[in-house]
This record gives C-alpha cells, sequence and structure tokens, in this order.
C-alpha cells in the first residue's frame, strides 16, 4: 500500500480534484533520474541534477509532475529545500490515480532497482 507516501488535502467546496503533500527522500547528483522504491515512509528518488543552485529541486518538481501527469505549475515545494527529505504539494489530481500511479512506481523501482521513471533530458 503507498497511502502512507502522502497525505491528502480535501478538495475545497466545488472543486473536484483534491491535493495531496508527497514524501520524498531525494539523493541528488545520483547517476540517473529515477524513482527508485520505498525509503520508510517516503518515495526514494534518485536525481542526476546536482544539489546546485536549486537545481535538483526543480528537477525533482519536474519527475513529480511527470509521474503524476500533472503541469510543473500544479507541483510545490513546500519545504526541504536543502535536504534530502522533502515534500512537494500537488494539486488537482485524484487521489485513486495517485495511489494507482505510486503502486505502479514502487513495484517498478523495487525489482532489482528497477526502471522507474525517467524523464527525458532537458
Amino acid at each position: 500500500m503507498v497511502d502512507d507516501l502522502f497525505e491528502v488535502l480535501p478538495a475545497p467546496e466545488g472543486a473536484e480534484a483534491d491535493a495531496i503533500v508527497l514524501r520524498l527522500h531525494v539523493q541528488p547528483g545520483a547517476g540517473r533520474t529515477a524513482i527508485t522504491g520505498r525509503y520508510g515512509d517516503a518515495l526514494k528518488v534518485k536525481e542526476a541534477a546536482p544539489p546546485e543552485g536549486g537545481r535538483a529541486n526543480q528537477a525533482v518538481v519536474d519527475l513529480v509532475a511527470t509521474v503524476l501527469g500533472v503541469k510543473a505549475s500544479q507541483v510545490e515545494l513546500t519545504s526541504g529545500q536543502s535536504s534530502r527529505t522533502k515534500r512537494v504539494k500537488v494539486t488537482g489530481v485524484v487521489v485513486d490515480d495517485v495511489r494507482r500511479v505510486l503502486g505502479e512506481q514502487v513495484a517498478a523501482g523495487n525489482k532489482a532497482g528497477g526502471p522507474g521513471v525517467r524523464p527525458s533530458a532537458r
């Protein structure tokens, strides 16, 4: 189950989609960018971008947007700007879709360092 990887923020009245806060454990400066499974109650992310000038943080935001199929403007780094432990808020999502996608990512990432998601080079 992946429900412990994120918190659900209920949609405001009249809105159709919810928001979530996703917990991440990020390894910047890795050889490749990919979701590699779980790290306790967080999603483990390897990030090729170096932790300089906010490049790794922006790359993490872009990766989360790609994985969840939302625009980067819907993803906001809310804590952990200079830490490996990060929290990102994602708005305009359907919680059941998030559960399904994260479940697939965790399963793929846990298979011998599996493929996870590798966004195209930027």
